[in-house]
Formats: C-alpha cells, sequence, structure tokens
C-alpha cells in the first residue's frame, strides 16, 4: 500500500475511534474541551508514531532471536516508556495542559490505539517507514476524532437536552452516530483512488 493510502486508510477508513473502537477512554474522557482534545491529540500522535517505529524495530531483532511471542510484552514496555517521556516534557513546558490532561495522560500507556497500532503495523508487515506513516496516520485519525467530540460536547452543553439524556448518554449517542458517519468510508475508497 502506498504511503498516501496508508494515511487515508488510518485517518478515515479505519480510523480507531470510529470504526475500531480502541482508545475509547481518553476519547470520552479528555473530550469535553476543544484545548484539552488537542493536546492529548498530539501527545497521542506523538507516542503513536515514535512507539511504531520502535515497536517495529524491536519485533525484527525479536524475530531475529525466534522471540514473536514476546512482542505484546515487549510493546507495552516501549509505549509506557514513551509515555513517561511525554509525560515529563508536557509537565516541564505546558504545566496548564498538564493539568487540563490529568489522569488522562499516563493512560495513553494503557491506550489499546497505541498498542493497536504497533500490533497491527506487524501483522500488515509494514517497514519501518511505513509503520511511522501508519503512526502518524493512527494518531491524526485519533486526534480529528477526539476534537470533532470535543466540538460536539461543547455544542450540546449550551443546547436544550433532556435531563435523561445529559451527560454521558448523549455522549455515547453523539459518538454512536459520529461513527455511523465514518462507516461510509469504506476500503473501496483506497482501491477508486488507486492508493492501494
Amino acid at each position: 500500500m502506498s504511503y498516501i493510502g496508508i494515511l487515508i486508510a488510518y485517518i478515515f477508513v479505519n480510523n480507531f475511534i470510529f470504526v475500531r473502537f480502541l482508545g475509547i477512554c481518553p476519547f470520552i474522557g479528555v473530550s469535553k474541551n476543544a484545548s484539552s482534545a488537542i493536546g492529548m491529540g498530539v501527545a497521542v500522535t506523538f507516542v503513536t508514531a515514535i512507539a511504531s517505529v520502535c515497536c517495529t524495530g524491536i519485533y525484527y531483532l525479536l524475530a531475529y532471536l525466534h522471540l514473536e511471542y514476546m512482542k505484546t510484552i515487549t510493546f507495552i514496555l516501549v509505549i509506557a516508556s514513551l509515555v513517561q517521556l511525554v509525560e515529563m516534557v508536557i509537565k516541564k513546558t505546558a504545566p496548564a495542559l498538564y493539568q487540563a490532561l490529568g489522569i488522562y495522560l499516563p493512560l495513553i500507556t494503557t491506550n489499546c490505539a497505541v498498542l493497536g497500532i504497533a500490533i497491527l503495523n506487524i501483522d500488515n508487515s509494514y517497514n519501518v517507514l511505513q509503520s511511522f506513516v501508519a503512526g502518524i496516520a493512527a494518531g491524526l485519525g485519533f486526534t480529528m476524532a477526539i476534537i470533532l467530540m470535543a466540538n460536539v460536547r461543547e455544542k450540546l452543553e449550551m443546547s436544550p437536552v433532556r435531563k435523561w439524556f445529559k451527560g454521558v448518554p448523549i455522549t455515547f449517542i453523539s459518538a454512536g452516530l459520529m461513527a455511523l458517519a465514518f462507516m461510509a468510508f469504506d476500503s473501496s475508497l483506497i482501491v477508486n483512488l488507486g492508493l492501494a
């Protein structure tokens, strides 16, 4: 698959939030306002891009040593290390964002979207550069989804919503409708554009 095809696939066709339903916890938790959503999206994009490259390189080493069965635990350790690095950088450079993200920043470590892209890169036999592009695209898809949801939730705060729908119920209904909209993108889009 071409690099543009990988970008389109992971941003629209296989969006981790709306199509694969991975990374829902930070998606719901941090999407209350746009500024924290952007910060979380940038942090996840950075981690997915770097983790994709590191995990692909480490997998080559594991395959050489015939230790492929160790990939999941190894990937989790790499992702946890990267998240600690991101957390330290954000804490030093943007304390307000660090406070806004709160507990959700360390939760990137257990964000299944980050681990999911690392494993999908191996399953799709991507090389290191393709893995990097897929990691960036998955992060951008996550960022787009969380920013869209933050904007919807900000509008819903001002909208007349019945009291039993306020909060989490209307959030899940909105997320479901957005997921249905993303189902319109399918793999034929990539084939029709000649990017496969």
